[in-house]
């Protein structure tokens, strides 16, 4: 377990060599960049935003051509894809392709305007097709919906918003106008939403005759046509049709350019990665002929940055102890203490004068992890899946690498716990064996079965809970000799250690104990006498030293109680690491369930087929909702009881000046 040191680490070097210097700095990614502690009045930043902020519009403008692509020409994938990770290109095909940067730009503006296009026309089609709406209650007319009339004649043409018949227009007509004579109404198309008609009738009436409509909802069509109804309908689809052949040849010139996926997104990364430049670039200070940039890295690596950077330019390199609450917190571990990183990092990496514990947390998570599952057939699964994958799929996140090797290592812990309690598959040799064979066959646990000893199980837990407790305080026993807190670890740590061991020898040899335990303890009477002595020795010691930064007696005292109720919190952070016995019994206990249900078919095909169906369904199901609790509650046992007893964290991740690509990794040549 450790936290790597950081170093200051500061170059000052000719301003004409800056941009090379900093590509330097990202290929090797070991540095991070933090010029905010440098003060100087000579020294001023560059403004490299504009600059940037182009790079970055590049990137996005082919991420955009990407979508195009991945929308009309989507690339096969498997179910794992997010497991393989970004692929790795060679550095020579990385500048063959960038160095073409230009034209792959104009090919992703290329997808861009073919992608618009698309959409144009799609608009287009969804506003013939309205208009086609539109026309169907007009198809019967045979003079365009704009038609006027003629010389001595008006035409109207416009529908009402409710269902009429022809006499009732006729009867309303001659109620709201009884002076027009010579008219001729005729319907065109009527529901129960409107009625269309087209109206006729001499011209010198018409102003009249419209007003007389309008008085009963009449209104003229949105759609004026030159051309009879049919006639434009016709013409509409001609034009979507048109449209749809067009839209073909333009996805088929989309397609084409599938073969430029790749070289899209290497030069989308390309881009990308000039935006981070510029971004530091914009961060480094500068004089008239000289440039400032300075930073943290690991100690192991600042000499050889250090060589490296002399080696290869004339610059000047300044190497100093950072300050303990500013530097970054790089953890590197070992692959099992590793593989909990994640986790840890999750409640947060540690800060100054706090020391790394996933060695420790690696030993406690993966234990009590097994002993939740605790189904040797699981483990087996799980062990499998995780390695599988880990081997198939080299170049994963880092992060998610991690991940499946801890959940690789809980797998095993899982096999473990298994054997030891009995449990593959839950029951299923002993039911398959009866069930299907005749005979009983009963697989010998190498401990106990926890279905059969609850109790026993229990105080295991507990005593495993204990363990816990007592290791998180032994660490920050640890951490306040370390920090030469000497009355502190006396006070804080050893008296709470005789305090709790003397209320634990009370306890195991009580009737209260002998009641929930399988074994009935007896202490000899000066082993008695020991435990009430440190009980009591802990207990005032605690009482009169747990206040002591207060001057005031009375308040000393108070707070030395307070603290000594604390002893609850105690007992409830014992009594969590029961769930380690609940989540342990609900996986054998529902695997049973399985296994049971899975044989009322009996023997025969029928029932085999049966069988095998509710054994995989329901163990899969009860895996899966197993791995996700032991998961949660393993980190609450590491999260609340554990870090409780001596652990803060908030320390700030090193995040190191390197190319961060969204799709490829270049295999650089660049190392120390």
């Amino acid at each position: 377990m450790a936290v790597l040191q950081m170093q200051r680490f500061s170059i000052c070097a000719m301003k004409k060599n800056r941009k090379a210097i900093l590509e330097e700095l990202q290929a090797l990614g070991i540095m991070e960049i933090d010029t905010s502690a440098i003060e100087d009045a000579a020294l001023r930043k560059a403004s490299t935003l504009e600059v940037r902020q182009g790079f970055d519009k590049k990137a996005v403008q082919i991420d955009h051509a990407l979508e195009v692509l991945q929308e009309y020409v989507p690339e096969k994938t498997s179910m794992f894809s997010s497991l393989e990770g970004r692929a790795l290109v060679p550095k020579n095909e990385y500048d063959r392709i960038t160095a073409a940067k230009e034209d792959i730009l104009d090919k992703a503006d290329e997808l861009l305007a073919l992608k618009k296009q698309l959409a144009e026309n799609k608009a287009k089609i969804v506003k013939a097709e309205n208009q086609i709406e539109a026309l169907v209650p007009w198809m019967s007319l045979d003079v365009p919906l704009g038609f006027q009339g003629t010389k001595t004649t008006a035409s109207l043409i416009g529908s009402f918003n409710s269902q009429l018949t022809l006499d009732q227009i006729y009867e309303r007509l001659a109620q709201e106008a009884p002076e027009l004579e010579a008219m001729d109404v005729q319907l065109v198309s009527s529901d129960q939403d409107q009625t269309c008609v087209a109206v006729f009738c001499l011209r010198d009436q018409a102003g009249r005759m419209e007003e007389a409509l309008r008085a009963m909802g009449f209104s003229r069509p949105s759609l004026m046509i030159s051309q009879t109804p049919s006639q434009e309908k016709a013409d509409l689809e001609t034009e979507i049709k048109g449209l749809e052949q067009e839209d073909a040849g333009i996805e088929k010139q989309i397609q084409d350019h599938a073969e430029n996926r790749q070289e899209l997104r290497v030069v989308s990364d390309y881009f990308r990665t000039r935006a981070q430049k510029y971004e530091i670039l914009g961060e480094v200070l500068q004089s008239r002929r000289t440039f400032l940039i300075s930073g943290y890295v690991p100690e192991k690596d600042a000499a050889k940055l250090q060589r490296h950077m002399e080696e290869k330019y004339d610059l000047v390199v300044d190497i100093e102890a950072p300050d303990p609450e500013e530097a970054p917190v790089l953890l590197k571990n070992g692959k099992i203490a590793g593989s909990v990183e994640g986790v840890l990092a999750s409640y947060g990496l540690p800060k100054a004068g706090e020391i790394d514990p996933s060695a420790i947390m690696a030993f406690f998570y993966i234990a009590f992890f097994g002993l939740m599952l605790s189904d040797a057939a699981y483990g087996v699964l799980v062990f499998i899946a995780c390695a599988v994958a880990i081997k198939k799929f080299p170049r994963m996140e880092e992060g998610m690498q991690k991940t499946l090797r801890m959940f690789m290592y809980c797998g095993l812990s899982t096999v473990f716990w298994g054997l030891m309690f009995g449990g593959i598959f839950g029951d299923a040799i002993t039911v398959v064996a009866r069930v299907f064979f005749g005979k009983e066959i009963i697989l010998p646990a190498l401990w106990f079965v926890p279905l059969e000893e609850p109790m026993t199980l229990l105080m295991f837990c507990m005593l495993f809970g204990l363990i816990h407790l007592f290791v998180g305080l032994g660490i920050k026993g640890y951490l306040c000799i370390k920090n030469r807190q000497y009355l502190d670890f006396f006070c804080d740590v050893i008296l709470w250690y005789v305090f709790l061991m003397g209320l634990i020898l009370m306890l195991l040899p009580s009737k209260i104990f002998a009641s929930m335990s399988p074994v009935t303890i007896v202490f000899p009477p000066a082993l008695l006498t020991l435990s009430k002595v440190l009980a009591i020795v802990g207990a005032v010691g605690l009482l009169l030293m747990s206040g002591r930064s207060s001057k005031n007696p009375v308040l000393r005292i108070a707070l030395g109680a307070y603290d000594l109720y604390n002893i609850t919190g105690w007992l409830s952070d014992v009594l969590s690491y029961s769930r380690l016995l609940a989540l342990g019994l609900a996986t054998g206990v529902i695997a049973s369930v399985v296994n049971q249900m899975g044989s009322m078919m009996g023997k025969g095909i029928v029932g085999a087929i049966f069988f095998i169906i509710v054994f995989v369904i329901g163990h899969a199901m009860n895996m899966a909702i197993n791995l996700l609790g032991a998961y949660v509650h393993t980190n609450r046992l590491q999260f609340v009881e554990f870090f409780g007893k001596f652990y803060e964290g908030g320390g700030r991740p090193f995040q190191p000046f390197k190319a961060n690509t969204k799709y490829v990794d270049v295999k650089e040549e660049t190392s120390l």
